[in-house]
């Protein structure tokens, strides 16, 4: 199903025209107008405001239009989907699939998640660090771990 054309729209139409499409659509073929109709009239009146709701759901959100439009310029018909007269495309990369994998909301979330942890994680490190500095000032690892030795010894000793 071309959405454009359920709602007999033109590829570049303004959010303004999809919205007075639905409308028209909408008032033509609502079930509760033909609730009076014979029931083929009924299913095909549903199934005609159920196709036109759909496609406003899709061309009225900037993002899921623009990715239904991604393959329309290679003359599809179905959203995410190649038309059969195209040349199979190269099994080697998708870039459309990547482009979508990588918008999504959960990559994002994750993406998000993993950097507080590592921020976190470098966070520790460098507080660490900073504390080490703070307290054996001058020293080397080395020289502090001999110094602590030195101070057991004496413990032990005395």
């Amino acid at each position: 199903m071309d959405y454009y054309q359920a709602l007999g729209l033109r590829r570049g139409a303004s959010k303004e025209e999809i919205k007075e499409a639905f409308r028209h659509c909408a008032l033509k073929f609502h079930p509760d107008r033909h609730s009076l109709s014979p029931p083929a009239v009924q299913d095909q009146a549903a199934l005609r405001f159920r196709q036109a709701a759909e496609a406003y759901h899709f061309l009225i959100d900037d993002r899921r239009r623009a990715l239904y439009d991604l393959p329309s310029r290679s003359s599809s018909s179905a959203p995410f989907a190649y038309a059969r007269s195209d040349p199979p495309r190269s099994p080697a990369f998708d870039w459309d699939l990547l482009f979508r994998y990588l918008t999504g909301r959960r990559f994002l979330l994750h993406l998000a998640l993993a950097s507080a942890i590592l921020g976190g994680a470098v966070a520790i490190e460098r507080s660490g660090d900073a504390i080490w500095k703070m307290n054996n000032s001058g020293k080397s690892f080395e020289e502090a771990m001999e110094t602590i030795e030195k101070a057991r010894r004496r413990r032990e000793e005395g």
